[in-house]
């Protein structure tokens, strides 16, 4: 497996990590999330918005966390997590989705939040979302609605979760 190298975003990576969200998925719905969720400063976080690029530079993965909250406390939402098709099952994907994890941990976040494929986020830590207290608010299977303590020894916000608005639920 390839050794990925990760970095945050970039101003100058708006453009390519708009590619790869398209290029990704079937339609420009997830693409446009991440450039609303930019443009949207309770919600965009610094540092976190990651990219996987190959040995010529090219952003290849997008990994994205923001604000989100939980109950009265803060939390962080993944997705949207983009993989050029060429490059889907090569680990680069992995590689931004961990490294934005832990670029949250530095920052001292802890509870992630993810709506996703149950068999691929569990490999980074993800359990169900109940098991913490998190509810979605909306109708959600137990094994695509997971959570993840950054920091287990630290108490996680229990409620419902609130999405930044771009998300639309």
């Amino acid at each position: 497996m390839t050794t990925w190298t990760t970095r945050a975003e970039l101003p100058e990576d708006v453009s390519a990590i708009r590619a790869v969200n398209i290029a990704a998925f079937p339609a420009h719905d997830e693409a446009d999330l991440v450039d609303a969720l930019r443009a949207d400063p309770a919600a965009w976080i610094d540092g976190l918005s990651t990219a996987s690029v190959d040995a010529g530079g090219e952003i290849v993965a997008h990994a994205l966390l923001t604000r989100c909250t939980v109950g009265a406390g803060p939390a962080l939402a993944l997705g949207p997590c983009a993989v050029l098709p060429p490059f889907q099952r090569t680990g680069a994907g992995s590689a931004a989705i961990r490294a934005g994890l832990e670029r949250a941990s530095s920052l001292g976040e802890n509870l992630v939040v993810v709506l996703g494929h149950a068999l691929y986020y569990p490999r980074f830590g993800f359990t169900p979302a109940s098991a913490f207290g998190v509810s979605a608010g909306f109708e959600v299977t137990d094994d695509t609605f997971l959570a993840l303590a950054l920091d287990p020894q630290h108490e996680t916000p229990r409620g419902q979760i609130i999405y930044p608005a771009a998300f639309g639920v």
